[in-house]
């Protein structure tokens, strides 16, 4: 029996090659396209639990997918639609992570990595740069933006908020508790691009850069306009009317500039006709909560709400400008 079922296996795999070869599975382009495609995001995501308090939230164009950080734990997640959490990267020297910058043209995630123990005085706190593979979470650097500011006092205290990059790979990160941006280039050393008036307290934050040459830094009340060659000539801008608590900052699609307000729960839209010499107001979009940073998700604003004060889950939403 044994011998005559091995005769019919072996029939059977020689007659296996007998005839045409099978045609390949045909294939549905529009399937492709849709599998391809960016997880679709609805208008509230309500996280799957609470406790990191994510201050930065950013969208990776690359990989189609948000990211928010975490004041608590460090770590830089996925947010899904469906409010699951994905840990992209994990770093033990990432201590309290702030603002965050996907670099698509180089890959990159860029992290400013701060001690959120500072504002509870337990702390000198602490200016880093985080820089991660923008689609594996791996480290490529961790930069000690402090360390270049050689005559603080001795009893500084440092606090790396957001963080920007130019057309040429240097990034810039600002720092809330020393009046300073920073700038590291290509090679990651860091240097200090502008330090303002430390008896002055800005409370600089959210930072953009400009293709033409200059960073927009926002700070309390106040917007700053830094020519990177050039950073003595830093002027004021003159805005169209006093909004407090700007935070996280970022250009539209349509090339507004869109600042965070995160005590009068409202994102305003800006636009300049002198090189942000002065700014108009081009929109005004509301919300409930606190918020402080904003993505822009293939043309729509997302703010992220990150309950500082109580456990719940925090969420990101979606506004319309009016």
């Amino acid at each position: 029996m044994r011998n005559a079922l091995s005769a019919i296996v072996v029939i059977s795999a020689m007659c296996a090659g007998c005839g045409s070869d099978p045609e390949p599975a045909a294939t549905d382009p529009e399937a492709e396209a849709a599998a391809s495609m960016p997880e679709p995001l609805p208008g509230l995501i309500v996280a799957e639990r609470g406790g990191f308090i994510p201050e930065g939230v950013e969208y990776d164009t690359t990989n189609g997918r948000l990211l928010i950080g975490s004041l608590a734990e460090g770590s830089i997640f996925q947010i899904h639609g469906d409010g699951r959490l994905t840990t992209i990267v994990t770093d033990a020297e990432l201590v309290s992570s702030i603002g965050i910058e996907a670099d698509e043209p180089r890959g990159r995630l860029l992290v400013a990595n701060s001690d959120s123990s500072v504002f509870q005085g337990e702390s000198a706190g602490q200016a880093k740069l985080g820089v991660y593979d923008l689609s594996s979470g791996e480290r490529i650097a961790m930069v000690d933006l402090a360390a270049s500011l050689t005559d603080a006092f001795a009893d500084a205290v440092y606090f790396a908020n957001d963080v920007a990059v130019g057309d040429d790979g240097t990034a810039y990160v600002t720092d809330t508790r020393m009046n300073v941006i920073y700038q590291v280039d290509g090679d990651y050393n860091a240097s200090v691009l502008h330090r303002f008036s430390p008896t002055e307290d800005l409370g600089l934050n959210g930072i953009v850069y400009h293709a033409s040459g200059y960073l927009l830094v926002a700070g309390g009340t106040t917007l700053w306009k830094v020519p990177v060659a050039d950073p003595t000539e830093t002027t004021w801008v003159r805005l169209p009317e006093a909004t407090a608590g700007h935070d996280g900052m970022l250009w539209t699609a349509d090339g507004r500039l869109a600042i965070v307000s995160n005590s009068e729960n409202r994102v305003i839209a800006l636009t300049s006709g002198d090189e942000w010499a002065t700014a108009q107001l081009a929109g005004v979009a509301t919300f409930e909560g606190q918020a402080t940073t904003a993505a822009d998700v293939n043309g729509e604003i997302y703010v992220v709400h990150p309950h500082f004060a109580d456990a719940d889950p925090p969420s990101v939403e979606r506004v319309t400008f009016q």
